[in-house]
């Protein structure tokens, strides 16, 4: 049993030496001296990081948090505590590693039951940890919100392999990858796990939102949640600032005023639609709206869903065209509305300029399927947000009100601009 012991150890200190190579000299000397500190505050005489101050430091909460600890533990050999190998061992893997290394690292620590089999049960522990680890403070999100935005992000994942004991289908890896693919932001968290708290850690931002006071979140497509799900989507980890700029409930089903709101200052948007079915979707804007008689955009749009099932579409590269906005053309080549991907009058995601019907249909511009249920829709609810990094707000934060004539009369130039200078809805 000694010998076994002595061998186990052996091996650690081989892997310890290689991990070790994974950081400078400098960085090595930050994480010891980090882990020093955590060792002292947990009365283990300098040995090890008991799973206390272990999960009160990195501040993974629920069954996640119990085992990242259970398995940086394993690393170095140890049942009670984290020892500085198994650290430095766990973060060389995880965060310097191979893509490969990372993912299957991930894997396991998404097997929260450790038995090897990666189950529904267990996303959905990994879900009610993320939800209580960022969302722990948001009073927006309630209950109700967390089940439903939890179902939609599980509805998102494929079981396909048999594991033997047990009766439901298991995620196998390449199953779980998918999902990581079309849940961005999930994939960020689980990849910062190990990070020090106060880096910025990708994947634990949520985006603030701002809305007037005199609409009920209840009335909102948008949630927290479902916007920390599209974030996920953004190259950027900076902390943003979300304003409503157009709720068809608010301003009425007009695409004159989305334009009048959607182009007073906020170049990103998120545009969101909920279908007569209860299927809601939509896509990420780039680029300001402005008219054209053909796509422009760049690749940093993508298309979504949300409800019934939640995932991101990103563009594939095959061809740029990405957005679309036409209003008061008149030939049958140029559909007036807004779009994004595909072709004229068979695009990826489309809204008439009447805002009383729309379609999407699968394109070569984005990798997702058809966003609705069947090709063709009724947009029931209509939403738009701009985005902007948090502190860029201007001082201007109430949406004005009016119609677009009456709060735009004073600029000839933004009404020429979507051809409305001499006519309103």
């Amino acid at each position: 049993m000694g010998n076994s012991q002595g061998s186990s150890s052996s091996a650690s200190s081989a892997r310890f030496v290689t991990a070790s190579r994974a950081f400078s000299k400098q960085a090595l000397d930050d994480l010891r001296a980090r882990f020093a500190s955590l060792a002292e505050r947990s009365g283990t005489q300098g040995r090890a990081i008991s799973r206390p101050v272990f999960l009160e430091y990195f501040g993974v909460r629920g069954a996640l948090g119990d085992r990242l600890f259970q398995l940086v533990a394993k690393e170095g050999c140890e049942e009670d505590g984290v020892t500085f190998e198994g650290l430095i061992i766990c973060k060389a893997t995880y965060e310097r590693g191979t893509r490969d290394e990372a993912d299957e690292f991930i894997f396991q620590l998404c097997d929260v039951m450790g038995d090897g089999a990666l189950t529904r049960s267990d996303l959905e522990s990994v879900l009610a940890s993320i939800h209580e680890t960022i969302f722990e403070n948001n009073k927006e999100a309630g209950e109700g919100s967390n089940k439903r935005t939890s179902e939609a992000f599980l509805n998102s994942a494929v079981f396909s392999t048999n594991a033997e004991g047990v009766s439901e289908k298991t995620m196998s890896l390449s199953d779980f990858r998918n999902w990581c693919t079309v849940m961005p932001s999930l994939r960020k968290f689980l990849g910062s796990l190990l990070m020090p708290p106060d880096s910025g850690r990708a994947g634990f931002q949520v985006p603030l939102l701002h809305y007037p006071e005199n609409i009920s979140s209840e009335l909102l497509l948008l949630n927290k949640e479902y916007a920390w799900h599209i974030g996920g989507g953004f190259s950027q980890h900076d902390v943003q600032e979300w304003r409503l700029l157009y709720h068809s409930s608010l301003h009425g089903q007009s695409f004159s005023t989305f334009l009048g709101n959607v182009t007073n200052g906020d170049a990103q948007t998120v545009l969101i639609i909920k279908d007569a079915e209860g299927s809601i979707f939509g896509a990420y804007a780039s680029q300001p709206w402005e008219r054209h008689s053909d796509f422009y955009g760049d690749m940093k749009t993508f298309l979504f869903k949300l409800y019934p099932e939640a995932s991101i579409f990103r563009p594939t590269g095959a061809n740029k065209n990405l957005q679309w906005c036409a209003t008061n053309f008149t030939s049958e080549n140029i559909p007036n509305g807004i779009g994004f991907g595909g072709k004229p009058h068979h695009f990826g995601l489309f809204l008439s300029a009447g805002f009383d019907q729309g379609h999407s249909f699968t394109s070569s511009t984005f990798t997702g399927p058809s966003l609705s249920n069947t090709n063709r829709f009724r947009p029931e609810v209509i939403e738009c947000w701009g985005i902007q990094v948090k502190g860029s707000l201007d001082e201007k934060t109430e949406l004005v009100k009016g119609t677009v004539l009456e709060r735009f009369k004073e600029d000839r130039n933004m009404l020429k601009l979507i051809g409305m200078a001499s006519a309103s809805d």
